[in-house]
């Protein structure tokens, strides 16, 4: 496709001299490395490097010329184009070189600030039970057609969600599930996508660090809902339940369902029960009525199977077939996932990094009647300091004892995170313990506990490392936890 004809309409603030005009665009990059003869190169600002500086790499690889919304550096001799928004440019150039695959795929997007990657695993589980060949795109890895595929950020930049689009539809694919966060609405990674259904799970403090507001926060999640250059989604999944989803206001075109547990809600569920095994829930919508079963724990997962219900309604999966899908869906990887050595106690890990997140948390262990609920959890660096105390009297109102300590520190200093969230935590009268070394904290909780406890460790979920001032070093909440419970003796039979 000529140059031309790909950036036409994509925000050019001047036109190419002709003979850049003419020429035939060979590939997209937003990464100098990846450039390769007869390739645009867009060069972002970002936070910690200015696209700029690699500027010259992509030229001297064969760049046809930088796309940038900001000027070019002093001496720079290649062909320069303006921009009014870099990433939207990107993605609106990808969205043309690929139209042949986008009109062959059907895509749901899941935003939100809690349930986001349960919700998208219930629904490719759903898909796939249909007999559909998928992609899941979100935080925790990016599934095709089964094969695993590592996940840099929740939501990839346009560029390689289109490459993951046209490797699904080279495989004979159909359905894209993604976790469309906040941070790529705002920046424009997924600017223009045409997305058949749209979920929104809730919206809780979060993010305010990047955001400034909860206004602000809002308005970035509605984007999904109302891209000025796509298509508005054919079918919108609302939570009844939460009052910021009352305010987005799907197009005149748009189909909506409304799921929730509240009175109102068209798609909801009675006869709900919690235990060890998993839930059970009756499920209401159209005049069908249904049950529903569900090895997931936790009373706040009727929310995400509700919300994953709702797209497959909206996708058109019979309710059988649904019942199939969401029954296979085991524990999503650090979503409320339990740690088994044979102990008399559960202990759960769980990715809880707000308030709210963590409440709920609290609130599903206590739906499964321990004796104590024992939480540990940290708050992490370089992120919104304002949720720190509210974290610490969320986990000292709703638990029995708290053990507090570190959680990705990043540059901070962990002890003054700790005594952010220490605050808050001395609201209440709860029984707790600080210990900075998050191993040390998991070992205090477990040596707490004692037949019919259950220990939650919140805030990682299924992360595998530990962000520190100087260095990333390996650790996985429920590796350690293993590893301490069978130093007490237990697990060795299955060893």
């Amino acid at each position: 496709m000529k140059l031309a004809e790909l950036l036409d309409g994509a925000g050019l603030k001047s036109e190419p001299p002709e003979e850049l005009a003419r020429a035939e665009v060979g590939g997209l990059a937003y990464d100098s490395r990846r450039v390769q003869p007869g390739f645009l190169f867009f060069a972002f600002a970002g936070a910690r490097h200015d696209g700029r500086q690699f500027a010259g790499d992509a030229l001297a690889r064969g760049a046809l010329a930088v796309v940038s919304e900001l000027e070019p550096p002093p001496g720079f001799a290649g062909a320069w184009l303006e921009v009014e928004h870099g990433r939207r440019a990107l993605a609106l150039a990808a969205r043309k070189l690929f139209a042949d695959v986008l009109s062959r795929l059907t895509l749901t997007g899941i935003t939100g600030t809690n349930g986001k990657t349960t919700t998208s695993y219930l629904v490719d589980a759903i898909l796939r039970a249909a007999g559909k060949t998928t992609a899941l795109i979100g935080t925790i890895q990016h599934l095709l057609a089964g094969r695993p595929q590592r996940a840099v950020n929740t939501t990839p930049e346009s560029i390689d969600l289109y490459e993951i689009f046209a490797e699904l539809d080279r495989l004979g694919g159909t359905h894209v599930t993604m976790e469309v966060s906040s941070h790529a609405l705002a920046l424009g990674r997924v600017h223009g996508i045409p997305f058949h259904t749209a979920v929104f799970t809730n919206l809780t403090r979060d993010h305010l660090d990047f955001h400034g507001t909860m206004e602000n926060y809002f308005e970035a999640k509605r984007l999904l809902f109302h891209d000025r250059d796509a298509p508005p989604p054919q079918w919108a999944v609302l939570n009844f339940d939460d009052a910021w989803a009352h305010r987005i206001a799907p197009e005149v075109r748009t189909r909506t369902i409304w799921f929730g547990l509240n009175e109102g809600a068209e798609l909801t569920a009675r006869k709900v029960r919690a235990d060890f095994n998993g839930l059970s829930l009756e499920v209401c919508y159209e005049g069908k009525v249904f049950e529903v079963r569900s090895p997931l724990l936790g009373r706040m997962n009727v929310s995400n199977i509700l919300a994953a219900l709702g797209a497959g309604f909206a996708l058109g999966i019979a309710p059988e077939r649904m019942v199939q899908g969401i029954a296979s869906c085991r524990a999503v990887s650090g979503r409320f996932e339990r740690v088994d050595e044979g102990q008399p106690f559960l202990v759960i890990v769980d990715y809880a990094h707000t308030d709210d997140a963590l409440r709920n948390a609290i609130a599903a262990a206590r739906d499964l009647e321990p004796k104590r609920v024992i939480t540990v959890f940290g708050c992490g660096g370089d992120r919104d300091r304002t949720k720190r105390p509210l974290m610490g009297q969320a986990a000292g109102e709703a638990s029995d004892f708290v053990v507090l300590t570190s959680d990705n520190p990043r540059s901070e200093d962990p002890l003054a995170i700790i005594n952010d969230a220490l605050v808050g935590l001395r609201r209440t009268d709860t029984p707790h313990r600080v210990e900075p070394d998050r191993e040390q904290a998991i070992r205090i909780a477990l040596t707490e506990a004692r037949a019919g406890d259950i220990v939650l460790i919140a805030g990682k979920g299924h992360e595998t490392y530990q962000i520190l001032r100087d260095r990333t070093v390996e650790f996985d909440d429920r590796e350690v936890a293993r590893r301490v419970l069978r130093s007490f003796g237990y697990g060795r039979e299955s060893q």
